[in-house]
């Protein structure tokens, strides 16, 4: 592990309360106008998401804007092979194999279904939660670059290769962290979307449960010169709550 990696895990909360977890609940608010393209210009509000920290495995309860019969009565459940949506008594209302698949032909502005915005909103919080844990995890190949000067700071920048079976934006993203060992950006490209170039940025870092959660994110295109921060806002992601156990 290098001795960037090692510090970010430091800085979230250690390797010791991580491997202790079962299960992490969050709570959160999604808007932006990625989510406008998609066809759900209200976003998306109140959602509880509960992640299994050692595995891809998401339920999302209430699933809002994506049934207005009942919403607090369905659930949707993602593993990386299958989604669906069910009522609380198990009755499996939609579903999906191979959810990546179709997503084949996509560019940004293709809308999605409920289906697949329960597919990418899943894989994507996985991730984002299990970060930077995840990237010590083994068939990850990471190495740092060189460093980043942005917003009067010093970012260092570790490059990271994701094997095959983890679902994730892109195989390849580049993270960048303080000094201090916070996750302050990640870039990528959202292959699902048409390879679209993103930057992704963390504030407002808070303590839950001896984890350290970034509570604001937002993600804006990345043009060749860099990203474009005085553009839309693709996605803003706002946290109320962690209950990791």
């Amino acid at each position: 592990m290098s001795d960037l990696l090692e510090l970010a895990i430091a800085a979230h909360g250690g390797l010791t309360r991580w491997r202790a977890l079962r299960s992490i609940a969050i709570t959160l608010s999604l808007t932006g106008g990625l989510w406008r393209l998609k066809g759900y210009p209200d976003g998306m509000h109140g959602m509880r998401l509960e992640i299994d920290p050692r595995q891809p495995s998401v339920i999302t309860q209430p699933l809002g804007p994506l049934r207005a019969l009942n919403p607090a009565h369905i659930r949707g459940h993602f593993k990386p092979d299958c989604v669906w949506v069910e009522h609380s008594d198990g009755e499996v209302v939609g579903q999906r194999q191979d959810p990546r698949a179709s997503f084949a032909g996509h560019e940004l502005s293709t809308p999605w279904d409920e289906l697949h915005e329960l597919y990418f909103r899943s894989y994507a919080f996985w991730n984002y939660v299990t970060t930077p844990f995840l990237l010590a995890e083994a068939g990850f190949e990471a190495r740092e670059i060189g460093q980043h000067q942005e917003n009067g700071e010093t970012w260092r920048r570790l490059v990271v290769r994701f094997p095959a079976h983890v679902p994730t934006h892109t195989r390849e993203q580049t993270f960048y962290f303080s000094q201090q060992g916070l996750l302050r950006r990640v870039d990528y490209e959202l292959d699902i979307a048409g390879a679209a170039p993103a930057a992704h940025y963390c504030f407002d870092h808070a303590t839950f449960d001896g984890l350290v959660v970034p509570t604001l994110r937002r993600v804006v295109a990345r043009a060749p010169g860099g990203p474009m921060l005085s553009g839309p806002t693709a996605a803003l992601v706002q946290i109320t709550d962690v209950c990791a156990k």
